[in-house]
């Protein structure tokens, strides 16, 4: 069986930390461990996934919660409540409902403080480190047979039932994913028409039946051209060259978002090595599998700017495949020639320079998985048997997480921000008594999970901003800084600093506060706007460069509504705890926030959500913010305008439902069949709660927490539904508030 192991480092040599792994989860795989019993209900529970796997796409990640409350022996001792009817909600009922839910996600914490969770979905993020292993030659080692047997549980599980893979679980099928997936099965060991459900020739027919693979999007073409599936030639032009631009350039790589960035990195970099892997007799098979000619007949040039449909989510302006194209016509033909291939040379040294540099200061997790791969890959290349790229395998394991539904590769961790809002959930039950253990434990790891140092040297000419003083999304050892994680940490920590020591623990020192305070402040734009990892303010028109047909807005940093809200609230609350400190600097932070909220707000009263799907999160965060900077239903137009947006959305069973076409369509769509969406509907809830709606007229904030208790499981949990790329604490928050 598998097991879910907290804060091991194990004993690899390769591998370090800066607080002894705190905030480590990985997943380790035990022949021995678990009796006949608990085999059978692991094995019960995949099968009810595959079972119903296209009516709830996302799995209700099962295999850990077994493991922790068997280990707990936890057991729910509060009776269940339910409100019939025509029966009015009482404050005893809530109470229960909420007391229910907090004893049962108390008994989800991890030892050493967090909560583990699966942060994953997407599925282009599992191939490509399944392909740098089978290039490197170290897939068995890494992924032996139980691994790769999950691995392709994992592809079954959420292959469309037209034969394809989607962008993430609940997507329509796509090019880019389809045919990552077709070879990772392949590659695991499938022949062409194997794979569960023939999965491998139901794929390739989608494939072939949608112009082949030369179609898929630009970064498709460069793992396809590593592996010696497609051509360099017919990629657009990636020049490591483009490292040694001088910062007064408005087109420099200090400007660009570091998560583009640090995928363009390790990509120039093997762009400009024109680095292939040795053809293998798969390989061979896989070009006469993914096209529709002979490899040897395809015109590569010709088909650099060719982009199946269902990819097409940023469609190109010619004058963009103009740019593209005159880069690689006035670059290429010169720069891999004597003199000017010196450098390119001379740019492959400082471009693998920075990538060392993330690579160590995020002691080798990096920013997220996709440049993980990306960079170990490179580092590979630069040394097959250097001890870079055995710190990259040694961290692979931070990544790898398992559910009913197979093995899949986690964007990156979700340890922090899943702590913070928990903690907060947990608070504001205001039930110290009964889960005081509990908090002192969160404490504890907010406390020890805290950035303490700014990277080292140089770190600006490294491209690197402040991160002294911040919380990351994950754990302290990936060093990236995030403004709401930052935040809502912070606020955490306010709010156990006025406890009980001997029932939460010490407060932290107020230094550190002060460090958490100085990264936020950093990090608002002149709109009044809080970007996320790094100051915004580039010249927007410089995301017309952005060459990815699947993703829009990602060349350079934005504001966020999420980002701003967490913000103003936590700055509220230490403003109220530390008067003397910065206290002018916050309140003009304050005001420009709340004026930004006002001036991006939609006509229809809503705003446009980027962490969460989509009006509905972003309206429930952007009302919390506008509520903790004194603004109300009657002294300001926007809450009326926002709490009147969401009250039409309300469905006849009291809840709310919002599909994630809404991210792509930028325009409020509901789910199939206007269903409720229990997480969703927890969202609004709090929305309109802090827009004051309980004293204007409580009842649709009833009839929503009357769907909330009824749909309360018996162990005090909820039930999985659609994805809304976000967590459950959401829903023992809102029924701590009623």
């Amino acid at each position: 069986m598998w097991k879910l192991k907290i804060a091991d480092g194990g004993n690899n040599p390769y591998i370090y930390s800066t607080n002894n792994f705190v905030g480590r989860q990985i997943w380790e795989f035990d022949p021995d461990y678990g009796i006949p019993e608990e085999r059978a209900e692991v094995e019960a529970a995949r099968e009810n996934y595959w079972k119903n796997r296209f009516q709830v796409r996302p799995s209700s990640d099962l295999l850990w919660r077994m493991q922790f409350l068997k280990e707990k022996r936890f057991k729910q001792t509060i009776r269940q409540v339910k409100v019939e009817n025509e029966e009015e909600i009482t404050y005893e009922t809530a109470t229960t409902a909420m007391r229910r839910a907090a004893h049962f996600f108390s008994a989800l914490q991890a030892s050493y403080g967090h909560w583990p969770a699966e942060n994953a979905g997407p599925l282009f993020l599992l191939p490509p480190l399944v392909m740098c292993l089978y290039i490197t030659g170290h897939l068995e080692t890494v992924f032996p047979e139980e691994y790769s047997k999950e691995m392709l549980r994992f592809i079954y599980c959420h292959q469309n039932e037209d034969g394809g893979w989607g962008l993430h679980v609940e997507a329509h099928s796509n090019m880019h994913c389809t045919v990552l997936n077709y070879i990772c099965m392949r590659i695991l060991g499938e022949g062409p028409d194997g794979g569960k459900d023939n999965a491998c020739s139901r794929g390739r027919k989608w494939i072939l039946d949608h112009g082949g693979a030369v179609s898929i999007p630009t970064w498709g073409k460069a793992w396809l051209s590593i592996l010696g599936l497609f051509d360099w030639t017919g990629c657009k032009s990636m020049p490591p060259e483009f490292w040694l631009l001088p910062s007064f350039l408005p087109l420099q790589p200090a400007k660009m978002w570091c998560y583009f960035r640090l995928v363009y990195m390790p990509m120039s970099y093997l762009y400009g090595k024109r680095f292939v892997a040795p053809i293998t007799p798969l390989i061979l098979q896989l070009r006469e599998e993914l096209h529709t000619q002979p490899y040897n007949e395809i015109n590569w040039k010709k088909v650099r700017h060719l982009c199946a449909k269902e990819d097409l989510y940023f469609p190109h302006l010619l004058i963009q495949d103009l740019v593209w194209d005159s880069i690689y016509i006035f670059t290429e033909p010169f720069l891999t020639r004597w003199p000017f291939n010196k450098l390119r040379k001379k740019a492959l040294e400082i471009t693998m320079k920075h990538i060392h540099y993330e690579d160590e200061n995020s002691r080798y997790i990096d920013i997220a998985c996709v440049e993980k791969v990306l960079c170990m890959l490179a580092c590979w290349v630069e040394d097959p048997y250097g001890d870079y790229f055995k710190k990259h395998l040694a961290r692979l394991p931070d990544y790898i997480w398992i559910g009913e539904d197979g093995i899949k590769m986690q964007t990156f961790g979700s340890q922090l921000w899943d702590t913070s809002l928990g903690l907060e959930a947990l608070l504001a039950c205001k039930l110290t008594d009964e889960i005081g253990p509990t908090l002192m434990k969160g404490h504890d790891y907010l406390n020890k999970s805290q950035v303490r140092d700014n990277p080292p040297g140089d770190f600006r000419s490294m491209y690197r901003h402040i991160c002294k003083g911040s919380w990351t999304f994950s754990d302290q050892d990936q060093g990236w800084q995030v403004s709401d994680c930052t935040a809502e940490g912070l606020k955490c920590c306010l709010l156990l600093s006025v406890m009980p020591p001997e029932i939460v623990g010490g407060k932290i020192e107020p230094e550190r506060l002060y460090d958490a305070i100085n990264v936020l402040l950093s990090l608002q734009s002149k709109n009044g706007g809080i970007s996320a990892w790094e100051p915004a303010g580039t010249s927007k028109w410089l995301e017309l460069l952005n060459p990815s047909e699947l993703f829009e807005d990602v060349f350079i940093e934005q504001q966020y509504v999420e980002c701003t809200a967490s913000a103003i609230d936590a700055l509220v609350l230490f403003k109220k705890l530390h008067p003397g400190h910065r206290k002018q600097e916050i309140e003009n932070f304050i005001r420009k926030a709340v004026q930004y909220f006002e001036d991006i707000q939609r006509p229809d009263g809503s705003w446009y959500g980027n962490w969460g799907i989509c009006f509905t999160y972003a309206t429930w965060f952007a009302l919390r913010g506008l509520a903790a900077a004194g603004k109300t239903y009657h002294n300001c137009l926007a809450v009326r305008k926002a709490a009147n947006f969401l009250l039409k959305l309300q469905l006849d069973d009291g809840g709310w439902g919002e599909s994630y076409l809404s991210c792509l369509a930028k325009k409020f769509t509901p789910l199939e069949g206007n269903r409720s969406n229990l997480v969703q509907t927890a969202w609004t809830l709090m929305g309109l709660i802090h827009s004051g709606l309980a004293e204007r007229d409580p009842t649709p904030l009833h009839r929503a927490a009357k769907l909330l208790i009824n749909s309360q499981k018996e162990d005090g949990d909820f039930p999985q539904q659609r994805n809304c790329w976000s967590f459950p604490e959401d829903l023992y928050d809102t029924l701590s508030k009623l």
